[in-house]
């Protein structure tokens, strides 16, 4: 059963990957294959110092281990104790520019060999923007819309409620779609709908990036930028599952990392100018209907 979703994630990885050099001009993906010893594969790949893209990571990995991390069981519990396999391609963009935003994306499978065997699948993708642009935010919207379908309500829902920050009170950017413990109309539907996820992902984000990459910005644009980035890794270490996942499972730790931004900063009791573009933020971070 798993073999065919582990060949397209590994498909979609080299396709993305391909896509992004394309865009960057400049910037390649460094290539890894590590063989972990319960078997399966992780092959990270990393562009750094690109022309446009600060840092990316694409990974793939095809995990098998005898018991679940607690991480993927929290929802599951009577899925812990038992031998699995898993597989997932999952990225993170970092561009140069603040007005080009950053986007993650993650679609994963497991197949858990309890007593009575188990499977599902899970992932989605969002956006960060430091700058929000209305045209954009629909594209992205509407390109999920349409991959999903009549599923585009709740996947967007579950978006707003996940990529959220309470201590901040706040989302993580403008949202996207999301989806967890998926089986619904069996395997192959299920795998049908993860594959339009999978391949609306350019179509909603290279047409963003390719809009806003030589958009000239000032330096206290860039300090803004690194000031969000912020929030990202707070995020990311302190909520993000898939990151609690990564280090549970026993992940090389450059992997499990490799979404967290290059460079960042912290600014003590920051406020933006009023009715600055800095200020205007604040409204997508909540959730809104783009469509």
């Amino acid at each position: 059963m798993i073999e065919p979703v582990v060949a397209y994630f590994k498909a979609l990885q080299q396709r993305i990957c391909q896509s992004l050099e394309a865009i960057d001009t400049q910037g390649t993906f460094s290539l890894e294959q590590i063989q972990p010893p319960n078997g399966g594969l992780s092959q990270p790949r990393v562009l750094a110092d690109g022309k446009h893209i600060e840092k990316a990571a694409v990974q793939f990995t095809h995990s098998m281990g005898a018991a679940l991390p607690p991480a993927a069981t929290e929802r599951n519990p009577h899925l812990a104790g038992s031998a699995f396999q898993a597989t997932a391609v999952s990225l993170i963009v970092h561009p140069r520019n603040p007005h080009v935003p950053i986007t993650h994306m993650n679609l994963r499978f497991f197949y858990v060999e309890a007593d009575e065997p188990a499977w599902y699948f899970g992932g989605g993708y969002d956006l960060t923007p430091c700058y929000p642009v209305d045209e954009d935010v629909r594209l992205w919207h509407q390109t999920a819309a349409n991959a999903v379908g009549e599923h585009y309500p709740a996947f967007k829902a579950t978006c707003d409620e996940y990529f959220f920050l309470p201590h901040r009170n706040e989302t993580r950017g403008v949202g996207g779609i999301f989806f967890d413990d998926w089986t619904q109309g069996g395997f192959d539907d299920s795998f049908a709908l993860v594959k339009r996820v999978g391949d609306s992902f350019l179509p909603a984000y290279q047409p963003i990036f390719q809009r806003r990459m030589e958009t000239p910005f000032t330096e206290a644009q860039r300090e803004f930028q690194l000031y969000r980035r912020g929030r990202y890794a707070e995020f990311n270490l302190a909520i993000d599952r898939g990151t609690k996942y990564g280090l549970q499972s026993g992940r090389r730790i450059e992997s499990v990392l490799a979404s967290l931004p290059p460079l960042v900063k912290w600014v003590y009791d920051y406020q933006p100018e009023p009715n600055s573009l800095e200020a205007t933020l604040s409204e997508y971070l909540k959730p809104n209907d783009w469509l």
